[in-house]
């Protein structure tokens, strides 16, 4: 089994609801198991125009599906959640990026991992950190040493998960 890090976000219609199916359905995938998620991070949200704030989180999973297979996977359940990609960085219903996939690295446009951005945002970060503190990346670089170099603004963390549900709670 492969350990592999996803980030869950989502800002339209009912977020902590889209969130929910979306760990529900992972942990369903092929050869898949969802070890760990993080609590609920509200979030401001970036890119074009005026979006709602996000809730994001972090998932730690594992898994038998290669880097590519978990990439289409995570696209699958994207869509059917409702995903519509029309603007890039814009506002969405459930968005799902695999962040690592063990040690491995890869640059092809189509799958790129580590994820690119991740090291930059405290809504990606803050959640891993807070279910892989000792997580060493690809780099040689800790997730408590990203974690310490980005600012605390435009964060709150929220709603906890509850592993036995597999959902996280209000």
């Amino acid at each position: 089994m492969n350990t592999a890090y996803v980030a869950l976000g989502a800002n339209l219609g009912k977020p902590l609801d889209q969130l929910n199916q979306a760990i529900t359905l992972v942990n369903k995938l092929s050869d898949t198991t969802v070890v760990a998620a993080a609590s609920i991070y509200q979030s401001v949200a970036i890119g074009p125009g005026e979006q709602p704030d996000y809730l994001n989180s972090a998932a730690q999973i594992v898994t038998e599906l290669n880097p590519s297979e978990l990439l289409a996977a995570l696209h699958a359940i994207e869509d059917a959640l409702g995903r519509v990609r029309t603007v890039h960085w814009g506002e969405r219903t459930l968005d799902l990026d695999l962040l690592l996939y063990e040690n491995y690295i890869s640059t092809a446009p189509i799958l790129t991992v580590p994820h690119p951005r991740m090291n930059g945002r405290n809504f990606v970060i803050y959640p891993l950190l807070e279910i892989a503190p000792t997580l060493v990346l690809p780099n040689g670089e800790s997730i408590k040493t990203v974690a310490q170099k980005l600012v605390n603004k435009g964060i709150q963390r929220k709603n906890s998960f509850n592993p036995q549900r597999m959902q996280w709670i209000n």
